[in-house]
């Protein structure tokens, strides 16, 4: 009798592993991207519009901001590690696409309105990357481009101007017409990054 129960129970098991084969094969079929992506398909619904200020002052929404592929990020200005790496990392796999003639426009969205005024982001961009686009705004229009993007972030206490932020740390790929299609994680290279997007541009191209 135990036999019996071990059998039944493993054609069970396999019959739940093929069925889930057979489900994650029909929904890839519906994916267009689904060659490109690195495991999981990247859900949820992230994006949408945003108000922000570049560093001329001009308030700008999301259709002006994002009409190439852009590869997003909210971080600070201040910040003393991650968000300096993690940019240069985007940045280069931004020069990488481009000798590959692809276009993809690198974007800083800072969650620190407070100090990161128009000029400082201006200033940031010249030293970062000549094609980056930084914007920044008031502390309503960071929250509401925060929460559509579903980032986290929250200033740490301090006494002085001094202060960190702690902050959600993923670069979201952006296509016009298409909105998010994936997200990239600290430990992705420049390289891999590279390699990811052109297989998005790729996919999405007419």
């Amino acid at each position: 009798m135990t036999r019996l129960y071990a059998i039944l129970a493993g054609t069970v098991v396999l019959g739940g592993l093929a069925g889930l084969y057979a489900y994650v094969q029909i929904n890839r079929g519906d994916d267009p991207f689904a060659e490109c992506r690195q495991g999981q398909i990247a859900g949820g619904d992230i994006g949408g519009p945003f108000t922000l200020v570049n560093p001329a002052g001009e308030t700008v929404t999301e259709a002006e901001v994002l009409q190439q592929p852009a590869l997003v990020y909210f971080g600070y200005t201040f910040c003393p590690d991650v968000c300096p790496f993690d940019m240069a990392r985007n940045t280069e796999a931004v020069d990488i696409l481009a000798a590959r003639n692809l276009t993809v426009t690198p974007v800083f969205i800072s969650i620190d309105p407070e100090r990161d005024t128009p000029e400082a982001l201006g200033d940031y961009a010249a030293n970062m990357h000549p094609n980056l686009i930084a914007l920044t705004g008031t502390p309503d229009q960071v929250r509401a481009a925060s929460l559509a993007y579903k980032t986290f972030y929250k200033r740490q206490e301090s006494e002085d101007e001094f202060y960190l932020v702690d902050h959600s740390t993923f670069t979201y790929l952006m296509l016009p017409g298409t909105g998010f299609v994936d997200f990239f994680r600290r430990d992705i290279s420049s390289e891999q990054m590279a390699d990811s997007v052109a297989c998005y541009l790729q996919a999405a191209a007419p």
